[in-house]
């Protein structure tokens, strides 16, 4: 699919794409042939307690090849983009002399990466319990709107329907005093400028992408995604970072006799579509710059 792609083997590589657009199997591809090491660009499959549900490498692939970053993080912790960026950033150098490939799926992982992050304060532990307070009482249009009556920059610049960011930067403007917007302004220089790197995105057709997420949703649920979930249902908390991964709650309601398995499955795969729809636009909003290839030709 992609012989024809030619590298610059003295810069890393990243593979950004939708998911199930097969950004693992290029990253493998490259690595076979430039000796290289694999490095996870993807929020949720740092967390050691889901492999199957997050299509993370199986054990065999990650033998066979070297890779860094999956599977490290303890499920009930919560893992920044700023934690990443410091643990990618002894790798950029060449593990082992090896040629770094990072590949994933979160687009703020790579933005972070090629230009910059804001070094924002930590928010205080009374600030986050107010922001889900109020979020749970009133709702992220509320809080949005509270946000932009005294921060009109930062609102300016968030999707006012996503609750997380709309939590994020009513947090930062409350418990350090100034907007995220103004932290922002002030971000250091990338850790890999764009143009030190072979940047690659996989532009996925919907109509190409959609048949195979169906597909990989069904090959989950035949390789242990339900055990998986079984596993982690006995200390399921759904407001966590982990519990984000597609399909879980779905899965999970399944075993708690809320669904029925067909139900579920349907869910899943259109949260998955609907989340590889919100990956294409920011990957065509935030990486211009990129070399795009079609998987699908």
């Amino acid at each position: 699919m992609f012989s024809n792609l030619i590298i610059d083997s003295e810069k890393p590589v990243l593979i950004a794409g939708p998911t199930a657009s097969g950004k693992s199997a290029l990253a493998a591809w490259l690595a076979e042939r430039h000796d290289g090491v694999i490095i996870n660009a993807d929020a949720l499959q740092v967390y050691a307690c889901w492999r199957v549900l997050t299509a993370r490498p199986d054990a065999a692939e990650e033998t066979r090849l070297p890779h860094r970053l999956y599977g490290h993080v303890a499920c009930d912790h919560i893992y920044s983009v700023g934690q990443w960026l410091a643990e990618v950033k002894p790798l950029l150098t060449g593990a082992d002399g090896r040629l770094p490939i990072i590949v994933g799926g979160t687009g703020l992982y790579f933005t972070a990466l090629t230009e910059g992050l804001a070094e924002i304060p930590p928010v205080s532990p009374g600030w986050r319990k107010q922001s889900q307070a109020f979020l749970a009482d009133r709702g992220v249009a509320a809080l949005f709107d509270d946000l932009a009556a005294a921060d009109a920059a930062s609102a300016a610049r968030i999707d006012r329907h996503n609750p997380k960011r709309v939590q994020r930067a009513w947090e930062v403007l409350k418990s350090t005093g100034r907007g995220i917007a103004a932290w922002q302004a002030e971000t250091p220089p990338p850790l890999l400028p764009l143009t030190h790197s072979n940047a690659l995105v996989l532009n996925a057709p919907p109509e190409w992408l959609s048949p195979r997420i169906e597909r990989r949703f069904q090959a989950m649920l035949k390789d242990g995604a339900l055990d998986e979930c079984r596993a982690n249902r006995k200390d399921w908390n759904p407001d966590s970072p982990a519990a984000q991964a597609i399909g879980a709650r779905a899965l999970i309601a399944y075993l708690d006799g809320k669904t029925d398995l067909a139900t579920a499955s349907a869910e899943a795969c259109t949260q998955t579509r609907q989340y590889a729809k919100r990956q294409r636009s920011w990957f065509r909003a935030r990486m211009s710059g990129w070399h795009r290839l079609d998987p699908s030709g």
